[in-house]
């Protein structure tokens, strides 16, 4: 939520189902994950949705930046990765790359991955463009 936003009756809902705590174990991880899974399953969020999406997940990062130790990744390597993590296929994503030679051309590395696909990107997996930026 921004700041003097006000709290709907939907985001209220939101919370009461799965109050976000911080992740202090696996097991309060599994379930945060879960409801977090269940949310982008659903598609087309709303606005409270992407909210409470951010809230927890940003509950499963600073778990996981104690917890674990991982290499940052970014451009094609990481969406390589996401595309793993999703189950997804280079037709998946033919909205973000218009043809599906375009989406072969970049995951082997033939074509760079452009201002709008990294926006483009982003959007569909619901993570800041800066993820595809080396830092």
């Amino acid at each position: 939520m921004t700041p003097g936003t006000p709290v709907t009756k939907t985001y209220i809902e939101l919370l009461k189902s799965f109050p976000p705590r911080p992740v202090t174990s696996k097991e309060k991880l599994l379930a945060t994950q879960e409801v977090i899974d269940s949310l982008i399953d659903k598609g087309e969020l709303t606005s409270d949705e992407r909210d409470y999406l951010n809230v927890l997940g940003t509950l499963i990062y600073e778990y996981e930046q104690k917890h674990h130790s991982i290499t940052d990744i970014h451009g094609i390597e990481l969406l390589e990765a996401l595309i793993t993590e999703f189950g997804l296929r280079q037709q998946d994503l033919i909205p973000i790359f218009k043809t599906e030679s375009i989406v072969s051309e970049v995951l082997s590395r033939q074509h760079k991955l452009t201002v709008n696909h990294i926006r483009k990107l982003a959007e569909f997996f619901h993570i800041s463009p800066a993820a595809f930026f080396e830092s």
